[in-house]
């Protein structure tokens, strides 16, 4: 009775507060506690925020000169390498000899024409001088045979009077004919100059548009000729392969001098000058819906252990809208605090961990309960969740 006694219920008390207490610190726990979820992908690595510059052949042909070296610093339009350029060459001398020949040719055509010309210009005003000169005797005998016409018809009728002789009106009269015939001639002289003219101008002229056809077709083979010294030009310059944009080679092929390439063939690839970093990842369909812009990231480069030199902090900022090849692109900036011990540059691989979402131990727990009570169908039947 005295150990009943003694007993009593502080103990029991302490030990149900000291229950009561442990479950709600677990409850408090489970339901206000926050639990960060990752999207996790192996597949990653750091790119220049610049994407590199392919170095292509732009033309086939074989290559007589190379200065493609891995790491090679380079500039905008610094020469890559050369290909064969012999045929275009000679091809481009052949054109300009051509060319050189042809424009002494219409420059001495096109003094020529301005020569007809100018002739064709005094002929015609010389011309106009003989004919009004021609015009002008025409108008002279015609006075002259007028007044021996009108002395023909007085002498007529002094004659019929009785005053002069018979042989005197008959002299008057072949006067008359005589002056009508010199302004027939005369007339018919002006015609014959007025067609001689018209015949030495249209011959004139003939010549000139011969002479223009032949300047028309030589100016024809001169731009013909300066087209052609374009496009071997054009040609010679595609086969000198420049560097597209100033950097450095980080990735050359094995063409060396020699070697036969085709139109399109990759040489090499110049990457920027150092600059902003980026990070590109693969993720599994899933992923879509769930990786958004915004979300805070971080990325464990496979060649440094993250547990000696920490990880690289990001940030993403664009999220492929369709699946491609069964993976989803995200595209990540690098923040700047990241750590200076790591030597970031372009093409290092990574993990990459991007937080989702955060949600409460007691969601988590929920969501594996739902998982492990949904039931299994059928092969070839839709899986039910519960509820």
């Amino acid at each position: 009775m005295r150990s009943l006694g003694a007993d009593g219920q502080r103990r029991t008390l302490l030990g149900l507060l000291l229950a009561f207490a442990v479950l709600g610190a677990w409850g408090a726990w489970l339901f206000l506690a926050r639990v960060t979820l990752y999207e996790v992908t192996t597949e990653a690595r750091l790119e220049a925020e610049q994407a590199g510059y392919t170095v292509e052949s732009a033309a086939a042909g074989r290559v007589v000169n190379t200065r493609l070296r891995l790491g090679q610093e380079v500039k905008a339009g610094d020469v890559l390498a050369e290909l064969d350029t012999d045929e275009q060459q000679h091809r481009l001398e052949e054109e300009r000899a051509r060319l050189a020949s042809v424009a002494p040719q219409i420059e001495a055509l096109g003094r020529e024409v301005a020569a007809e010309e100018q002739a064709v210009e005094d002929s015609r005003q010389a011309n106009r001088v003989a004919l009004e000169e021609a015009r002008a005797r025409v108008r002279e005998a015609e006075s002259a045979a007028l007044f021996k016409e009108e002395e023909a018809q007085r002498l007529a009728g002094l004659f019929k009077e009785g005053v002069i002789a018979e042989m005197e009106v008959l002299r008057v009269r072949s006067e008359a004919r005589g002056r009508r015939a010199e302004v027939e001639s005369l007339q018919h002289a002006v015609t014959k100059l007025e067609r001689q003219q018209r015949t030495e101008e249209t011959e004139r002229r003939v010549r000139i548009d011969k002479l223009l056809r032949e300047k028309t077709e030589l100016e024809g083979q001169r731009n013909t000729s300066a087209a052609v010294i374009g496009r071997l030009q054009n040609e010679i310059e595609r086969r000198t392969i420049r560097a597209p944009a100033s950097g450095h080679l980080g990735e050359v092929t094995t063409s060396k001098e020699g070697a036969v390439v085709r139109e399109g063939d990759k040489l090499g690839t110049v990457l920027p000058e150092a600059g902003a970093l980026k990070i590109v990842a693969e993720f599994p369909p899933s992923a879509l819906g769930r990786v958004r812009e915004g979300q805070g990231a971080r990325m464990r480069l496979s060649s440094f252990p993250w547990t000696q030199y920490g990880t690289v902090p990001a940030v993403v900022t664009r999220v492929a809208g369709e699946v491609r090849d069964g993976k989803i692109r995200v595209e990540l900036a690098v923040r700047p605090d990241s750590p200076a011990s790591l030597p970031l540059q372009h093409g290092l691989p990574g993990a990459v961990e991007i937080e989702v979402e955060q949600v409460s131990p007691a969601t988590l727990l929920l969501r594996t309960v739902k998982l492990l009570t949904t039931p299994s169908t059928r092969e070839g039947q839709p899986t039910r969740s519960a509820g």
